[in-house]
This record gives C-alpha cells, sequence and structure tokens, in this order.
C-alpha cells in the first residue's frame, strides 16, 4: 500500500504537539510493510528518514492544466495575509514575528510562477501558506503514485481535498484538535470552514479521542459512522533513568505547555496558592511560552507567592526531560485536550500525574488522578497527596509504568491500516 501524507511540521522543527504525533506514526508505520509519502511544506535536512520526504518548496506545478486552475479558483478565497496562528495568540506573536522565526523564505512569488516556497512556520501568511500548499497537493498527488491520502489537522485539510481531487483517491484526515479545543466558543471562523470542509469531503476522519469524536460530530455535523477514534501513543515505552538532581530541597510541581486558555494555566496557580497555604516547602514551576504568560506572572504577583513559583520560558529537547526528570508531581489542567501526549512523557520519567478529565488522555490512562479543570480543590488536594502519602504516589509510578506498555505507536499505525484497507474496500471494491 502507498499512503501520500500530509502534515505541516516535523520534528526537530516543531512548534506543537503535531509534529511530535507525525513522528511517532511514522516510527510505528516503519514497522510494516507500506510505502509512505510524507509531504511539508519545507524540508530542512535533519529530518529522521522514516518516509519518503516531499518538500513542498521543491514541487513544479503545471497551472496551466485546467483542474489545476480548478483548484485554484477554489481556493482564493483563503489567499488573505492573516494574523491567524494555530499555537500563538497577539502578544507572543508579536515577538515570534520581531524575532523574523518565518525569515525570508515567505511566500511573496506570483500565483503563475512554477514554484512557491514555504517558509514551514506559522507567520503572517499562513492562510496564503495554506493554500498554496493546497495547490501543490495537487501536482503531487498528479506525479506521486499512491493508494490513499492521509491528511494532519486543518492546515493540511485543504491540501488532501485537492489531492483528493485530482488523484480520485480516498482521503482520510486526522483530527487531533479543532477550533474549539483551540479558542473555546470564540471560533475563528475561517478555521472552522476548513475544518469543516476537510471532514466532509473526507472517507474516512480519525479522531485522537471520544473526546473528539463528540466535537466533530456535535459542532461539525459529521455522521457518527464516519468517524473512529485512534488514541494516540508515547515514542518510547521504556521508563527514563534520569542523572538529574534538582538543586532545591523543596518538593517540585510542574506544569508543562502552551500557556493558553486551552491549557487551563490559571487553574494551575489558583490551585499552587492553596497548596502553598498548607504546606511551603514546595516549588511550582510552569514550563511554556503563550498569550497568557504576563497574565500568569501578574497573578502570581498578587497572590505574593512568586518566591515558590518559576517560568522557564517554552522548554525542547533535553530541558523538557530534565524538568519531567526533577519533578515529583505533574499537572495537566486542560480546559479542552483532544489527547495530550505530555501524561504520558512524565510516566515515562516516573513522575504521577495529575490531569483533567476534560481530556482524551483520560481516556486511557487510568492510573492518573483525574480532577474537572475548573475544580482547584480538588486539584490542590491531589498535589498535596500525592507530595505527602508515598504510597500513594508509589502505587501510580508502578501501575502507570506497566501501563505505558500498551501505548505503542506500532500498535497506532495497525489500527490506522486497517481503517485504510477498510476504507480502500468501500471507495474502490
Amino acid at each position: 500500500m502507498k499512503v501520500l501524507m500530509f502534515g505541516w511540521e516535523f520534528p526537530p522543527h516543531i512548534s506543537g504537539g503535531l509534529g511530535t504525533a507525525c513522528y511517532g506514526l511514522l516510527k510505528g508505520m516503519a514497522q510494516f510493510n507500506h510505502e509512505i509519502i510524507f509531504v511539508v511544506p519545507k524540508l530542512w535536512g535533519d529530518e529522521d528518514p522514516l518516509a519518503d520526504f516531499v518538500s513542498a518548496s521543491d514541487v513544479e506545478i503545471d497551472y496551466r492544466e485546467k483542474r489545476f486552475k480548478e483548484i485554484w479558483k477554489n481556493l482564493t478565497y483563503l489567499e488573505v495575509s492573516s494574523f491567524l496562528i494555530p499555537y500563538l495568540g497577539p502578544e507572543e506573536f508579536a515577538r515570534f514575528t520581531d524575532k523574523a522565526l518565518h525569515d525570508s523564505t515567505d511566500v511573496d512569488e506570483s500565483i503563475f510562477s512554477n514554484k512557491f516556497s514555504f517558509s514551514g512556520k506559522y507567520g503572517k501568511d499562513l492562510i496564503m501558506e495554506v493554500s498554496r500548499y493546497a495547490l501543490v497537493a495537487g501536482q503531487i498527488a498528479k506525479n506521486k503514485d499512491h493508494d490513499i491520502i492521509h491528511a494532519h489537522d486543518w492546515l493540511s485539510f485543504p491540501a488532501g481535498i485537492a489531492a483528493k481531487k485530482i488523484s480520485g483517491k480516498p482521503l482520510v484526515v486526522h483530527v487531533h484538535a479543532t477550533e474549539f479545543d483551540r479558542s473555546g466558543e470564540n471560533v475563528n471562523e475561517r478555521v472552522f470552514e476548513i475544518e469543516k470542509s476537510g471532514m466532509e469531503a473526507a472517507d474516512k476522519i480519525i479522531a485522537v479521542s471520544y473526546l473528539t469524536k463528540r466535537t466533530i460530530i456535535k459542532k461539525y455535523g459529521i455522521p457518527e459512522s464516519k468517524v473512529t477514534v485512534i488514541h494516540n501513543a508515547v515514542l518510547d515505552v521504556s521508563i527514563i533513568k534520569s542523572n538529574a538532581h534538582k538543586k532545591v530541597p523543596e518538593k517540585i510541581v510542574t506544569f508543562l505547555g502552551r500557556i493558553t486558555f486551552q491549557k487551563g494555566p490559571e487553574y494551575f496557580i489558583e490551585a499552587a496558592n492553596k497548596v502553598l497555604k498548607k504546606d511551603n516547602n514546595v516549588r511550582f514551576v510552569m514550563a511554556g511560552s503563550g498569550d497568557l504568560l504576563n497574565r500568569m506572572i501578574d497573578r502570581v504577583a498578587e497572590l505574593r507567592i512568586a518566591t515558590k513559583f518559576h517560568f522557564t520560558g517554552f522548554l525542547k529537547g533535553k530541558d523538557v526531560d530534565q524538568m519531567f526528570a526533577i519533578s515529583d508531581v505533574y499537572v495537566m489542567p486542560s480546559v479542552s485536550e483532544p489527547f495530550g501526549i505530555s501524561p504520558l512523557e512524565a510516566v515515562r520519567h516516573n513522575t504521577p500525574v495529575i490531569i483533567s478529565k476534560q481530556s482524551g488522555v483520560a481516556e486511557v490512562l487510568t492510573n492518573a488522578i483525574k480532577i474537572d479543570f475548573w475544580d482547584i480543590d480538588a486539584m490542590a488536594d491531589a498535589i498535596f497527596a500525592l507530595l505527602h502519602y508515598q504510597g500513594i504516589s508509589t502505587m501510580f509510578r508502578s501501575c502507570g509504568t506497566e501501563e505505558l506498555k500498551k501505548m505503542k505507536w506500532e500498535h497506532v499505525a495497525e489500527k490506522i491500516f486497517a481503517l485504510y484497507d477498510q476504507t480502500l474496500t468501500v471507495t474502490h471494491p
């Protein structure tokens, strides 16, 4: 089987969980005898060779073909310079663009050029890149032999639709998050319409959790029979034995993620304040960046807990591993989390976790304390219990280790290949 897969980012050049999930999936798929063609807007040259990688920036388009003109006609409504960024808020975006992270490779060619250059970043011309990426996808679908198309999240949905129009092959879209997860009820209508169009055009939809499936059915009006839940996994199920040592005598409780509405950082701070009133021998860490960072810093100052609360900024690679390793408790108080891989990474570091019931990972991780994101009293009690009652902490550590063994990406890949077979049987009997 040949799979034409469209993504937006791939490690080590990532801004969020989407790239990490794609990496894990490709690693799992590598265990099977199938050919994967993985397309990204831009290749950097240091990607792990897990698939036949294609850089959209290197593809020439024969735009004179009638089929491509029709695709472009349907895409032009997208091409409006936009400050829409899936992972960053307005304040962080300003800093992001000041540092020129969307750099000199931003799209500035005419639509009638033979090639487009993509930054591969979440920059000011994101929507323009999404639409042109879709046009290039049609050319790739024409050039590359394939049996099925797989598109990850809204950024790649127009590409998946265009590829399907050119090749006539079935389309599977993979929903890692929806606009309702990112923005609550204040959704960006343009992103919502792109998501809805992708789901409607798809032959099958993969949701990363039952929580996400319910959102797809309720908010996007998609038939339940079209949506299959396949949970994410963890890159490596082995327990990490770290030599990292904390340099403070207090216990450490960690929040690690984007500091945005979706992740519930304010509830973590309020719970921290309650814990510190009962036990001052604790330090709280908020690792990450986001549009609510300044507000969270102000709230910590208002509560007068700044001497016990630390903001590290965005962490990656070994710094993330070290943070997990020195933490006594990891908390993920997400308001809406389609899945949430970070608690699984914490378990790998033998760190007990507290997760919100409003997360997809709560469906598969049994050995974790689960609370409603808004219940700061329950969150504070759970933190206090894990810090002070060794028996509870030890139980969650040992049981969590056993649970990880069931969460391998090759198991996810196996389920997805089975879904491909089912889809091909129905669409191309």
